[in-house]
């Protein structure tokens, strides 16, 4: 009966039929094809030299992050201030208008006030203690204190101790403070720091403060080896006093509204990256400090390494203050963490240390050396 039916078919009717089978079939393998996946890129901004570690490490997450999504997601960097200092930035991912930051740990406690906790001088005894402390329940809680400002941090990179350097007068004790000019950034906590050691605190900001140093609106200002050098401040400082007052790491911060307009797995993806660049970092750190110290001296600053007690006993009353506070909770938290020693393995030489793979410069204009180090 069937096959009846089918001879009884007209041509015209058996044409139609072929176009609907054809149709059906082009309709079909058309949705089994997957459309063409839209790239999302991510604008990350920060205030430092190319040259930096930081901004190699930066350069490191987006390779990574290209790698995980299978190039669905990039980020695009603008180094050197292109778009705003520290505190601008900040700001920029409040609104949405920017999805990722580096920002000192330092100016975030006019955002959040417990992050003061960082400014403080001589909480952290070394870096072995700031990164168990980081790695840590306490770092992990000041990372999830940034949500109520509209800020999601995504983890810390090393940014090693500060230290005073300055133009004409050499520091042995806080004594030698006495009369001198300081910059500093935009946190009070660090103005009490200067002011407590019996210096003067002047807030510059830091695109501004190779010229402060030229003219003599300050006399000195604290920084990290890397920093004291890509920023060119040596050549207007006879001196760098490695009292190593602060460790203020810095902090990798994204807009919590782009982060929110995420997938589960696109996040995923993000927090892979930036545990691969933290590590990555790191690697670098300690390399840097060490090449900028060289590079000073090669230029004539004497760096000096002067007895710490003084100026440890000097803050006491900045810690006691804080004592019965949130801040203080924090330091005597911290003050508790204590570090695991390192097993090495036998065949290993103590000394050994993990060589970096090289990475490619993004194709970001480079910017003025005096743009170089960290803003904060």
């Amino acid at each position: 009966m069937n096959i009846l039916n089918r001879r009884a078919l007209s041509k015209p009717q058996q044409r139609s039929r072929r176009w609907l089978w054809l149709l059906a079939t082009t309709l079909w393998l058309l949705g089994s094809c997957s459309k063409p996946q839209e790239v999302v890129t991510l604008r990350m901004a920060h205030t430092l030299d190319q040259e930096h570690v930081v901004h190699k490490a930066m350069v490191k997450m987006a390779e990574r992050m290209a790698f995980y999504s299978d190039g669905s997601m990039k980020i695009q960097i603008y180094s050197g201030g292109q778009l705003g200092s520290e505190r601008e930035l900040i700001e920029l991912l409040q609104i949405g208008s920017l999805a990722l930051t580096k920002v000192s740990a330092a100016p975030l406690e006019g955002f959040v006030p417990v992050m003061k906790v960082f400014s403080l001088p001589y909480v952290f005894r070394d870096s072995a203690h700031l990164w168990a402390v980081l790695d840590g329940a306490v770092g992990q809680d000041l990372l999830a204190a940034l949500e109520p400002v509209r800020l999601k941090g995504l983890g810390y990179y090393d940014a090693g101790a500060r230290s005073f350097y300055t133009t004409a007068k050499a520091l042995h004790s806080p004594a030698d403070l006495a009369g001198q000019k300081f910059r500093v950034p935009n946190s009070q906590t660090s103005v009490e720091m200067v002011q407590a050691l019996g210096g003067a605190a002047t807030p510059v900001d830091w695109g501004e403060l190779y010229t402060a140093l030229q003219q003599g609106v300050v006399d000195g200002a604290e920084n990290n080896p890397p920093s004291f050098y890509l920023s060119r401040h040596y050549e207007l400082s006879k001196y760098y006093v490695l009292d190593e007052h602060s460790m203020v790491p810095d902090m990798i911060l994204m807009s919590q509204h782009i982060w929110n307009q995420l997938t589960p797995e696109q996040q995923g993806w993000l927090e892979q990256a930036m545990a691969d660049s933290v590590v990555y970092q790191k690697t670098l750190w300690q390399q840097a400090s060490d090449d900028a110290l060289s590079k000073v001296k090669a230029h004539g600053v004497e760096v000096i390494y002067p007895d710490k007690t003084a100026f440890i006993q000097a803050v006491q009353p900045m810690l006691q203050a804080q004592q019965g506070t949130a801040v203080g909770d924090l330091v005597n938290k911290i003050m508790a963490v204590q570090v695991a020693p390192v097993a090495v393995p036998a065949n290993i030489p103590a000394e050994t240390t993990p060589v970096a793979t090289p990475v490619t410069k993004t194709t970001t204009p480079t910017t003025s050396a005096l743009t170089g180090g960290s803003d904060e």
